[in-house]
């Protein structure tokens, strides 16, 4: 299978090109990754980072309770 070069890379993808992540926040307690370089969006807060894609990670998984109660 070719690989598409000029197709878009996911920067949510730990080699897609963001060499670092922020951990978002909403007002309903969501977490969210995002990179770095990305406006943050509306309603949303960035509560750590910038740092390594797996220290944001292990900071949602950490603090995003709701995800393990579901």
């Amino acid at each position: 299978m070719a690989v598409n070069s000029a197709a878009p890379v996911n920067p949510f993808d730990a080699d897609g090109g963001a060499e670092a992540f922020l951990v978002l926040v909403n007002e309903q307690r969501q977490y969210s990754l995002w990179p770095e370089f990305a406006d943050v969006p509306t309603g949303w807060t960035a509560v750590h980072g910038p740092c390594p894609r797996q220290e944001a990670l292990d900071r949602i998984t950490a603090h995003d309770t709701g995800l393990l109660s579901r």
